[in-house]
């Protein structure tokens, strides 16, 4: 019967002000009879308002509704309790319960059908104690075993009775996190527990169906990585290492290959996708060889390759390794023996510039036009944090054990009270954190994909705005905190690591970390500086004292360290400024051009590391340091112009020797643009691209617009320390009379020519002239 005209529209408005995008399918799905019993019940339409997606969260509730057997007449209490009844029985009577189901409902498209075809799960969500809230390792295993081994008259293979298991705990996962019963961390330890608990499942499947190679092989499986340090989210890989040892009386060859195929099962198990789904995919390529390795090793052999043959970067992947299923004795000797390996690897020389290069390439891998919309790996994302806390465990756990082991957030509660950063500093990342792995968590969600970029479409926006309790504005809101604090990461990522250098040497500000001259030191190693001690000299001269140009250069100085340590000669590069700065630093326009045009410092400290030559010719000619800030003042000028201007410096000399003496002061500077130009195109990336700055929303379709290219020697805003992230290149509107530097990254050729070139131009003006 349809309502009145009034009724309708007031009943569509009341929907719209509960967050729905449909009112009238909304309506029409309100009336189902299957929700006769509570369509009247305002707890129901509140509930559905509080959801992310409150469209989404009712035609799953109803397509759940009309999946379940209605109520037996008998009163069976088996029957009965499996019934549609007594679903909504306590949809309208629990409060825990209703939030939980539609909150997820609401979140993800995944979970719902899962539910669809499993409507009986929705009974995992009725939970109330905190031990059922809060489960474990062996919690989840006993309620894997049980979904296994423990229903008679299923038709399902273990496998697949696994991949049911599996969802049905994922499903109570994600609704304890989507509602907040549990945070982000919380939910990434019960991930990583779940993953545990079905790796054991898994093997003992796997052992089930190969009982010869399990009776001939001691197997442990080492969870590491993300996995090892229980910070998992919904779809990522579960990285992993095998390890095995032979029984007795049986040869370790034929062990080594029984424990490969009980391996190789349990990854199939996890992996493979069948009608009933699949779990997640193993990976165990961060094994000794990578891919290229064999998929089992021996203790001893593993041992072996870390100790002769691991690159710098691989040892990082155990930091948090652990036993995770198989042989218990078998994976703690394998952490024990490696383990001090971990700590040995940070004291290499070039430790630090190695691990971030990595961390570089993973960014440089991501398309320009995807960088904004990859919450997990991208720019200002999750991974940056990571990678920064990472390094400093390394750097610092070699001296101070409370620094090992943990999660992410652990580590950086640690370091912060240990003064190895500021813990003002480690707050702010802290909550930033939290926010982008919320959003991780949430974007995955939604179909359970390994693809997760953040959606471009305004009602994806709108959607995961809600879910992170934005409800005004959602799409606006959530932008506003996206760029915040992924500026506050990028920002962060380097001052977290170079800043505290400054409090070794000079009187930090209040909340910052103040090192010891040996935590310095050691932290100055790392980053590739062979005399730690003159370099901690050269900052003091650089950051003490209260003078404005100390001032700057405190400001200056995190992201110089940078440079300088991505360079060959990072001590050259510190010794080379602080002459610089020396000679040059009562000087207002050496200040101001390095504390207000980025890529004049990044240009000054890229010159400065690549030998003597290029800081003695700045030494002597001062104000050639006006040309690293200019984007046209590296074009080589061309001999015509020289050759003018010599002959005019020359001609209002009072004498030879003043003639002379002007005819080198052009020669100097002129020398200077070109070793510098020579320098700063060596340095350009490969593929000439800077990445884009963190911005809201994505572009889309046809709307995009087409990204200019950066100059030279640019960086994103969030990369740079306070006055520098404004700084915007002034390109000439009339086009230069110059030699052209290639627009595109030159080879060795043309950069030789560019500078044989320059070089016989410069000397023939200054023969012109004397």
């Amino acid at each position: 019967m349809a309502l009145p005209q009034g009724r309708r529209s007031s009943s569509f408005t009341r929907l719209l002000r509960h967050g729905f995008t449909d009112a009238a399918a909304a309506q029409r799905l309100l009336d189902a009879p299957g929700l006769a019993s509570v369509r009247s019940d305002p707890v129901l339409l509140d509930a559905l308002g509080a959801s992310a997606d409150p469209d989404l969260a009712l035609r799953g509730l109803v397509r759940l509704i009309e999946t379940l057997p209605e109520a037996p007449a008998d009163r069976d209490d088996k029957e009965w309790a499996d019934s549609r009844q007594t679903l909504l029985d306590t949809l309208a009577a629990a409060k825990p319960m209703r939030d939980r189901l539609l909150g997820v409902l609401g979140a993800s498209e995944a979970l719902g059908v899962h539910l669809a075809r499993y409507p009986r799960h929705w009974q995992a969500l009725v939970t109330y104690e905190p031990a059922d809230l809060h489960l474990t390792a062996p919690g989840f295993e006993q309620a894997l075993t049980e979904g296994i081994w423990g229903a008679p008259g299923v038709r399902l293979t273990r496998s697949d009775a696994l991949r049911v298991a599996y969802r049905r705990a994922l499903l109570a996962i994600a609704a304890r996190e989507v509602c907040g019963t549990t945070d982000v961390t919380r939910a990434a330890a019960e991930l990583a527990d779940l993953a545990t608990a079905t790796l054991r499942a898994a093997l003992e499947i796997a052992a089930e169906e190969r009982p010869e190679d399990a009776a001939a092989c001691r197997l442990a499986v080492i969870g590491v990585g993300k996995f090892g340090g229980r910070e998992l989210d919904y779809v990522s890989d579960v990285d992993v290492v095998f390890v095995a040892e032979a029984l007795d009386g049986v040869e370790e060859s034929k062990a080594v290959q029984a424990a490969n195929r009980l391996a190789a099962r349990l990854m199939r198990i996890c992996s493979d996708e069948t009608v009933e789904g699949t779990i997640r995919p193993v990976d165990a390529s961060l094994r000794p060889h990578g891919g290229d390795g064999p998929l089992v090793r021996t203790l001893s052999s593993h041992l072996a390759y870390y100790q002769r043959w691991a690159s710098t970067w691989e040892p990082w992947a155990l930091l948090n390794a652990r036993p995770v299923a198989g042989d218990g004795a078998l994976g703690q000797a394998y952490v024990a023996a490696l383990m001090p390996l971990v700590w040995q690897a940070a004291e290499r020389r070039n430790f630090a510039p190695e691990a971030r290069q990595t961390r570089r390439r993973v960014v440089e891998d991501i398309p320009a036009a995807e960088a904004d919309r990859e919450p997990k790996p991208g720019p200002g994302g999750p991974r940056d944090v990571e990678c920064a806390v990472r390094l400093l465990q390394l750097v610092h756990g070699r001296s101070d054990e409370s620094l090992r082991g943990g999660t992410t957030l652990d580590a950086l509660a640690a370091l912060a009270a240990g003064g190895y950063v500021g813990r003002s500093d480690a707050a702010a990342l802290d909550e930033a954190y939290r926010f982008l792995r919320s959003v991780e968590h949430r974007v995955q969600l939604r179909r359970l994909r390994r693809t997760h970029p953040v959606p471009r479409d305004e009602a994806e926006l709108r959607r995961l705005g809600r879910s992170l309790g934005f409800r005004t504005e959602p799409v606006t809101e959530l932008g506003a905190a996206w760029r915040r604090h992924a500026r506050e990461v990028r920002r962060l990522h380097e001052k977290l690591f170079y800043r505290p250098l400054l409090g070794a040497v000079a009187r930090p500000e209040t909340g910052e970390a103040r090192l010891s001259s040996q935590a310095a030191g050691r932290r100055l190693e790392a980053l590739g500086y062979a005399d730690p001690s003159g370099a901690l000299r050269h900052l003091e001269a650089l950051a003490s004292g209260v003078t404005r140009k100390a001032a700057i250069q405190r400001t200056l100085l995190p992201v110089l360290l940078g440079w300088f340590a991505d360079s060959a000669d990072p001590d050259a590069g510190l010794l080379g400024f602080r002459k610089v700065s020396d000679a040059l630093g009562r000087t207002p326009y050496y200040l101001r051009l390095l504390r207000d045009e980025g890529a004049a410092a990044e240009n000054l400290a890229r010159v400065l590391s690549a030998g003597r030559l290029a800081p003695d010719l700045l030494l002597r000619a001062p104000e050639a340091v006006a040309l690293l800030g200019d984007p046209e003042g590296l074009r080589p000028r061309g001999r015509a112009p020289l050759e003018q201007e010599v002959l005019a410096v020359v001609g209002r000399a009072d004498g030879a020797e003043q003639a002379v003496a002007a005819a080198r002061r052009v020669r100097r500077r002129e020398l200077f643009r070109t070793a510098a130009a020579d320098v700063i195109e060596s340095a350009r990336p490969a593929n000439g691209a800077v990445r884009p700055t963190v911005s809201w929303p994505p572009p889309s379709g046809d709307d995009a617009p087409a990204t200019p290219p950066t100059p030279r020697g640019t960086r994103p805003a969030a990369e740079i320390p306070g006055a520098l992230r404004d700084f915007e290149p002034r390109v000439p509107a009339r086009p230069s009379n110059r030699t052209a530097l290639p627009q595109e990254p030159a080879g060795p050729g043309a950069l030789a020519d560019m500078v044989g070139d320059a070089v016989s131009d410069i000397n023939a003006a200054t023969l012109a002239g004397v």
